[in-house]
């Protein structure tokens, strides 16, 4: 299929699918004229990209984890032996923003709560 059908049917735009590729997130086959030419694996690949990415993994972590997972039904399951310790550092290092994040919010609520009025 070409960029615009994957588009399409992904609701990714085709910059965006260029982006991927660049990142070594999508390998299309190219036709002799040139012209991306994307299965439906690569599809299935582009959704796996798009749940890891709302899961909050940089592309540069997807790029180097997308080989070791595979599809069981909804759910992604690592296939790789060191994966799940690297998923277990990004999880860590996710929870250590959250933390920060909170930390810093609870500061801003308590300078608006010092001046508010009454």
């Amino acid at each position: 299929m070409r960029i615009g059908e994957l588009a399409r049917r992904t609701g990714v735009s085709t910059r965006l699918l260029r982006y991927y590729e660049e990142q070594g997130l999508l390998e299309p086959r190219r036709n002799a004229s040139g012209y991306r030419d994307y299965s439906e694996e690569d599809l299935a690949a582009v959704l796996r990209v798009r749940r890891l990415l709302a899961a909050g993994l940089p592309t540069v972590t997807i790029a180097s984890v997308l080989p070791c997972l595979r599809e069981d039904g909804t759910a992604l399951v690592p296939t790789c032996p060191d994966l799940l310790a690297d998923l277990r550092r990004e999880r860590d290092r996710m929870e250590r923003a959250i933390a920060d994040l909170t930390a810093s919010r609870d500061a801003l609520t308590k300078v608006i709560a010092a001046g508010a009025p009454g």
